[in-house]
């Protein structure tokens, strides 16, 4: 049994890793301030043994006797992270820099949660981990592209100056159930217009791709992660590299869900990516791992999900 933080453990994402590991049998804390993640998340696991939920910022120092660290803390939808575009950035930096200072003390293993952002509207594709990517430091996104991006820059400098034991990930677009419904992401609402009846709003001309990983491949990745190797620091990207359009997306949820939405386009928001697409090759070579779930099934369990939300 390892005693393990997750930071933003209330989240979407957070919440899963949680039920993982608590259900592995390791001691978990889970530390959250609530802003997007949710008690409801975790709920189930409220009153286990080896389960403790704290609220905390992680803007602010936290101290604790573990031997992992997962830090997720970070509003990852862009209705989120552009309310408050400050805190999201000092969210990102001031969380990493305190949860390593945290590591560094107890000589413990840390994650980082980074993301596909840091390649911005990318020049190749598929977007492997040697690509510097495609950033504009001053737009409406910047405060997660960046502040994610000076994030690896700490955990990369806290592991050649100070020894500090990483662990990098960039995550490709992921859902699941307990995605917020009025997050904003592209699969919850399009889920959500098309259960009301409304109209499905697409950005652009719907001819920009994704990539779409299901939630259960992200954690098995993300823990594939963790137990790697101790001299593979990444990062390594983790995703899905089926790659869809828009349009494709939001006719294979109108064909799920039976809706007669129709199909309303709308401008495409500055700095919103053309494409994204991982390439996967060194997750398959250092981690053995690879998604399984195909974006038709992973949507009838998320659909089936907000049906019951609704």
């Amino acid at each position: 049994m390892k005693r393990i933080l997750v930071t933003g453990g209330a989240g979407f994402i957070g919440s899963h890793l949680c039920e993982r590991l608590v259900n592995e049998g390791h001691d978990v804390i889970c530390l959250d301030n609530f802003y997007t993640g949710s008690k409801e998340n975790v709920w189930h696991l409220i009153g286990k043994p080896n389960f403790e939920i704290v609220r905390h910022d992680v803007c602010q120092p936290y101290w604790a006797e573990i031997d992992e660290i997962y830090n997720l803390a970070c509003p990852a939808s862009p209705i989120h992270y552009q309310n408050d575009p400050i805190q999201t950035t000092k969210t990102s930096i001031f969380g990493a820099y305190f949860m390593l200072g945290l590591a560094r003390r107890t000589k413990c293993k840390i994650l980082q949660a980074s993301t596909s952002e840091v390649y911005g509207d990318p020049d190749i594709h598929p977007q492997p981990e040697s690509y510097w990517g495609n950033v504009n430091s001053i737009g409406l996104r910047s405060c997660y592209d960046e502040g994610k991006r000076c994030a690896e820059t700490l955990f990369f400098d806290y592991h050649r100056i100070h020894g500090v034991r990483i662990k990098v990930i960039r995550i490709f677009n992921t859902y699941g159930p307990r995605m917020a419904e009025n997050d904003g992401r592209v699969v919850s609402n399009f889920i959500m217009q098309a259960l009301r009846g409304e109209d499905i709003t697409i950005f652009g001309d719907g001819k920009q791709t994704r990539s779409f990983q299901y939630i259960t491949d992200l954690i098995e990745g993300i823990i594939h992660m963790m137990d790697s190797r101790d001299d593979f620091t990444g990062p390594v990207n983790i995703g899905n590299p089926g790659e869809f359009t828009m349009l494709e997306l939001a006719e294979k949820i109108i064909s799920q869900t039976g809706s007669k939405s129709k199909i309303l386009f709308r401008p495409l928001p500055s700095d919103d990516p053309q494409k994204r697409k991982p390439d996967i090759t060194l997750a398959k070579s250092e981690l053995h791992w690879e998604p399984k779930v195909t974006l038709d099934d992973g949507l009838k369990e998320t659909i089936d999900y907000f049906k019951h939300r609704l």
